[in-house]
């Protein structure tokens, strides 16, 4: 009953003589009786548990008794208030004259909203940590972590945990630049960690396509010309003038590594950074060397080429170098191992950079449609105006995807079901089109993109290209 009383009726009791605690609860029920009718007769609502316990403290001394009762209620206002005056009525208890005063009716709720608001303000002083993060840090904090644990050592030396599996490496000065690489999803990044470069990295240089990713200053030439000189490099990049790579953030890392040239340019210069494409596009890349390999951006993807390679054979007769992923798909755009000035590669451009003489297919949005979803392949692609691939990554990470890519697509072939909030940010980046596997359930459809079922359309006609 005191879970569900809404109020408590306090009253004081005197009494002329000795009375005792069953007394007075005999008197409250004896001389209330019938009074107010079979409703709001007591023992009927004790009964029906309106009426909770009834408590009596009382005490006697000098031969007169005084103690207080208090009675719980689930009645309303007016029932309540009804039932405490009757209690005044009471003249005698037990054998003694006595008197019984309502002092108040206390409202229950009243007192716990009280205590509610007063632990409520106590919990704003002390409960709460100042160091609110937005939805976006927390990610951002939580996807640094994991990269960072991925760091690992390949013969003692700071390594990303696809530098022994991948058939091309990324060569930095120190553990620092490996971690850089590892935020941004790029994991097969290696340290020299000197100017003196160790025989364990200068060994696999010699079977990897090796990229020197170095420091924008006079460090980062002699280093390229000790690597150079002990191992085997392919291309080079170079962070910055003046800036390490350490130091740089998510675009500026793609910018560089896009930038790349091939070893080969810039080979007996005194200082090759010189030559190297800046980020801040202060110089021009120098020409993409024929038969480079570019690297994939996911696990599928590295599979099909291994694959083609299989049929075709290797460009290089002296060094088979297929791709190899090494960029984390959910939050980087596609890192080339090619010296190519985009960092995006279709199936077709790769087997254009093996085969020169062969020339390359045109492949339609419909192409596209059926190799991700009729396929279903639970994976989504962003084409350009021409329906050549910019990017490609799992169909649950499409938002994010989307959110982050650097060059935004004409259209997005997604195996999957298209989302208001997808539809939504598809529209704010300026999206055309996107084909789907299914439509969902849309509050609002804008006039862009155009929104296609796979079901709605035919190889015989493609939606427009």
């Amino acid at each position: 009953m005191e879970d569900t009383s809404k109020y408590l009726i306090h009253a004081d009791v005197t009494a002329d003589g000795v009375v005792e605690r069953s007394d007075v609860v005999g008197a409250i029920f004896g001389q209330t009786e019938g009074l107010l009718g079979d409703e709001l007769d007591l023992r009927d609502l004790r009964q029906s548990q309106k009426v909770g316990r009834i408590d009596v403290e009382i005490t006697s001394t000098k031969g007169q008794s005084h103690g207080h009762v208090t009675i719980a209620t689930s009645l309303d206002k007016v029932e309540t208030a009804t039932l405490a005056a009757s209690l005044e009525t009471i003249s005698r208890v037990g054998p003694c004259r006595a008197d019984l005063d309502v002092t108040e009716i206390e409202d229950v709720r009243a007192a716990k909203r009280k205590e509610v608001v007063e632990r409520a303000k106590e919990l704003l002083r002390t409960g709460f940590d100042d160091s609110v993060m937005s939805s976006e840090e927390i990610l951002a904090e939580v996807r640094e972590h994991v990269r960072v644990e991925d760091i690992t050592e390949y013969e003692g030396l700071p390594a990303g945990p696809r530098v022994t599996d991948s058939d091309a490496i990324i060569v930095v000065e120190g553990r620092s630049d490996v971690l850089t690489l590892l935020k941004y999803g790029i994991k097969n990044g290696i340290a020299v960690e000197g100017t003196n470069v160790p025989d364990a990295v200068a060994e696999l240089t010699r079977h990897r396509t090796v990229t020197a990713f170095l420091d924008g200053d006079r460090g980062g030439d002699l280093i390229l010309e000790e690597l150079s000189q002990v191992g085997d490099v392919d291309y080079v990049a170079f962070a910055p003038a003046g800036e390490s790579v350490e130091e740089l953030d998510h675009h500026q890392v793609f910018a560089a590594l896009r930038n790349k040239v091939p070893y080969d340019t810039v080979s007996g210069l005194n200082e090759p950074r010189e030559a190297v494409a800046a980020t801040d596009g202060s110089a021009t890349p120098a020409p993409v060397r024929t038969g480079a390999t570019p690297l994939e951006t996911s696990e599928r993807e590295e599979e099909e080429e291994e694959e083609e390679e299989e049929g075709e054979g290797a460009t290089d007769p002296g060094r088979e170098r297929p791709s190899v992923a090494t960029a984390d798909p959910e939050s980087s755009p596609t890192v080339e191992s090619a010296a190519s000035a985009s960092p995006d590669v279709t199936d077709d451009e790769t087997t254009a950079t093996r085969a020169e003489s062969e020339p390359a297919e045109s492949t339609s949005v419909y192409d596209h449609a059926s190799a991700v979803i009729r396929e279903g392949t639970d994976r989504v692609r962003f084409l350009d105006a021409d329906a050549e691939i910019i990017d490609e990554t799992d169909a649950s990470d499409a938002f994010e995807a989307l959110e982050s890519t650097a060059e935004p697509p004409i259209t997005v072939v997604l195996d999957g079901i298209v989302s208001q909030r997808l539809l939504d940010l598809a529209a704010d980046v300026g999206v055309e089109r996107i084909v789907a596997r299914t439509l969902g359930q849309f509050t609002k459809r804008p006039t862009e993109p155009r929104v296609y079922a796979i079901t709605e359309i035919a190889e015989t006609a493609p939606v427009d290209r």
